[in-house]
């Protein structure tokens, strides 16, 4: 007999460097796969509180602020049951560091790219595509 079907919940942010046209995103590379910095929330740790220390644990940033507010989409249901909320920050670092995971004994990501919104669109999985349009959609300069 199968259990309730657990969802694993993570975290992230979506962080852009930049505005106007010259506006940067931060995109993360493990494998073959591109993301945005993001991983699982901790017990007793709120999501966004999550996602910034996911931030930071994956890239060093720590200056992020939240200029569009406290905002955040969710990736519908993808893997084996997991669900990803990101949220949009803004950081003045431009030097990323992929420090070692003492889980792993190595970077978590291979490799790291600021990018535009046509570059992003053409890095990211299909499931990231909605939270591409999202954040180019609240970050457009009217």
């Amino acid at each position: 007999m199968n259990g309730p079907r657990v969802t694993i919940r993570s975290a992230g942010v979506v962080v852009i460097r930049g505005s106007g046209p010259g506006r940067r995103l931060l995109v993360l590379r493990a494998y073959a796969n591109w993301d945005f910095p993001k991983g699982q929330i901790e017990a007793g740790e709120q999501e966004l509180e999550a996602a910034i220390r996911e931030t930071r644990e994956e890239t060093g940033i720590s200056d992020l602020s939240f200029p569009w507010g406290m905002a955040y989409l969710e990736t519908g249901p993808y893997g084996p049951g997991k669900i990803a909320r990101y949220y949009i920050g803004k950081t003045d670092t431009e030097t990323v560091l992929l420090p070692v995971s003492a889980e792993l004994g190595r970077p978590e990501h291979d490799e790291f790219r600021w990018v535009g919104y046509p570059e992003a669109r053409e890095l990211l999985p299909p499931r990231l595509q909605p939270v591409l349009e999202w954040v180019e959609s609240m970050t457009s300069e009217k």
